[in-house]
């Protein structure tokens, strides 16, 4: 079964949401616009579906790859450094001509999510830990490497989950014989809405980002100059 196909099934049983994008049949919509679906964000649905797909005041657009351009930047203007982030921007709807349409906005929006999540459903999705991610690192980033478990587990804690705008499920752990610690940011399942499969598709984090990573440099640089003061 083809990528395109499996979307076609998991929309046949009720699937519509991936990360903050809502998925609307146009058919469901009273005189929609001529597509097949359209997206939107997921607090704008009301807006979008009252307006029969044009509600005033927000951007349209037809175009699938135009979805990088609306998730680089929140309504604030802060850049985006994972698309895992739970600032997307609001007041736009995009309609899409056909399925393969469809794939190609959710690949632009979350890139590579929908791919990593028929993997983890076939078994054969490939984690990395996080000290495997850390040795590859070069530059100064090196000295990332350097940080402690404890100080990798505090740091998951106060980087990672929705309390601090990832809405991504950690698959990965610290090392192969350590997993993460009890806390929210672990336990959190990659699906904001509240919604359950199949209506949702998580959003997955299979390798520590480079933003963690980055922190785990500067973690690792506060734990050497305190055993330096000890």
């Amino acid at each position: 079964m083809t990528r395109i196909e499996k979307l076609q099934q998991l929309l046949d049983q009720g699937f519509h949401r991936i990360g903050q994008i809502e998925i609307l049949r146009a058919e469901s919509i009273a005189s929609p616009p001529p597509c097949a679906f359209l997206l939107c964000h997921e607090d704008d649905i009301e807006d979008v579906v009252n307006a029969s797909g044009h509600p005033s005041g927000f951007s349209e657009t037809c175009n699938p790859f135009d979805a990088r351009d609306i998730s680089t930047y929140a309504d604030d203007g802060e850049y985006r450094f994972t698309k895992g982030q739970i600032n997307l921007k609001r007041r736009w709807v995009m309609h899409l001509a056909d399925i393969t349409a469809l794939h190609d906005a959710i690949e632009n929006f979350y890139p590579s999510n929908f791919s990593l999540w028929l993997a983890q459903q076939r078994g054969i999705l490939e984690v990395q830990t996080l000290r495997d991610k850390l040795n590859r690192q070069t530059g100064m980033y090196r000295f990332a490497r350097s940080i402690s478990n404890e100080g990798a587990q505090k740091l998951v804690q106060r980087v990672c989950g929705p309390a601090h705008q990832c809405a991504k499920k950690i698959l990965w752990q610290i090392d192969a014989d350590t997993p993460l610690e009890e806390s929210e940011a672990s336990r959190f399942n990659g699906i904001g809405s509240g919604l359950a499969e199949p209506h949702a598709i998580p959003l997955l984090c299979r390798e520590a980002c480079n933003h963690f990573v980055a922190e785990c440099r500067k973690e690792s640089k506060k734990e050497f100059e305190a055993k330096a003061q000890a």
